[in-house]
């Protein structure tokens, strides 16, 4: 049995564990300029500081620390270093052409670790989740205040970038992770890619989709709620669905359980670490943000249970335990009827 059937299995019995946030991992790493540059980028000319996807060419034990301490810590699911991996989103360090030699340099990455976690741990396989972040441009607003039907890009364009991205990921990934999803268009767009690059290998990889709350208006960036971004993505049949970042644990608390009443499917969260302090940081001990969560597995809200940003392996270990030993939601069988969703979700009763 392959290590994700093994998680089809599990998720059905327990909670799954995903890991926590990479970019304040790397972050207590104190990295440097040099570190993000190594020897093959000394001389590029823009500075790299920042760049944490490209540290899995320059600095891949620094990548590897991270995933292997989520793994010490009882994560099942480990996330690949990938999220700005894009043409797109590397063109800000002048390296679009490099992005799908990222993608897959994080995705090897990735499966290296997993792989020898799950030879030392047969009775608990670890998994990898190829991740496909928003991208830092999007296809339903204008950045240009003036004249709102403006686009940097277009809808292909942005298929294409994530083409890439899916394409050098897919053979080594367990399944992928659409992530951080503020415009519910880029995410299609992705879910385009994703297909395209199913049928192009010949086999299909299981869809993973995470939106994000930006604010306490329970909406996302381009305006939906959760129930109404949930009908807008239902159509790719995700092996998950759910909400990360932006909010902490008790802000996301209505959120999730709406999709959680939903969706026919596993629900997914990874809550920020509380909200951010005056200097960004986030200050949301271990032990508050499982003493947060501990109720939305009680009340069978959810099935996937991790953390963004701010958390750490100590945040992952205390809502594992937290959760240890509690059902995982069971995905509801909705009536059949026509749904749809604009900025708010609407249903003709039957």
């Amino acid at each position: 049995m392959s290590s994700w059937s093994q998680i089809e299995k599990a998720i059905k019995e327990r909670i799954i564990m995903l890991d926590g946030a990479m970019g304040t991992m790397l972050q207590k790493q104190s990295l440097q300029e040099e570190d993000f540059r190594g020897e093959r980028f000394k001389d590029w000319h823009v500075p790299l500081q920042g760049n944490n996807d490209l540290l899995v060419l320059t600095k891949p034990e620094a990548v590897a620390k991270v995933h292997n301490d989520f793994l010490a810590a009882g994560a099942d699911l480990i996330e690949t270093n990938s999220f700005n991996a894009t043409t797109i989103s590397q063109a800000d360090y002048d390296m679009a052409e490099l992005a799908p030699e990222i993608a897959r340099a994080a995705a090897q990455v990735a499966r290296d670790c997993a792989d020898a976690w799950t030879e030392k741990t047969p009775q608990k396989p670890r998994c990898v989740l190829g991740s496909v972040g928003p991208m830092n441009k999007t296809l339903s607003i204008s950045p240009k205040v003036e004249d709102p039907g403006y686009r940097d890009v277009t809808f292909d364009e942005v298929k294409t970038s994530y083409i890439g991205q899916i394409e050098a990921m897919v053979d080594l990934v367990d399944a992928v992770l659409i992530e951080t999803v503020f415009d519910t268009l880029n995410c299609k767009a992705a879910i385009a890619a994703a297909r395209h690059v199913f049928d192009a290998v010949g086999y299909e990889k299981p869809i993973i989709i995470s939106g994000t709350i930006t604010d306490r208006s329970g909406r996302t960036l381009s305006g939906q709620t959760a129930e109404a971004f949930w009908i807008s993505v239902a159509h790719s049949k995700p092996f998950a669905v759910g909400l990360n970042c932006a909010l902490g644990a008790d802000e996301m608390r209505p959120h999730i359980e709406a999709i959680s009443r939903v969706a026919n499917t596993h629900v997914i969260s990874f809550p920020n670490a509380g909200l951010p302090n005056a200097f960004g940081e986030y200050d949301e001990s271990p032990s508050d943000m499982a003493e947060q969560i501990k109720p939305w597995v009680e009340e069978g809200f959810v099935n996937i249970l991790g953390g963004c940003c701010g958390t750490t392996p100590d945040h992952i270990a205390a809502i594992a335990k937290a959760a240890e030993g509690l059902p995982p939601r069971k995905p509801v069988d909705p009536e059949t009827t026509l749904r749809l969703s604009g900025l708010e979700p609407f249903q003709i009763a039957v």
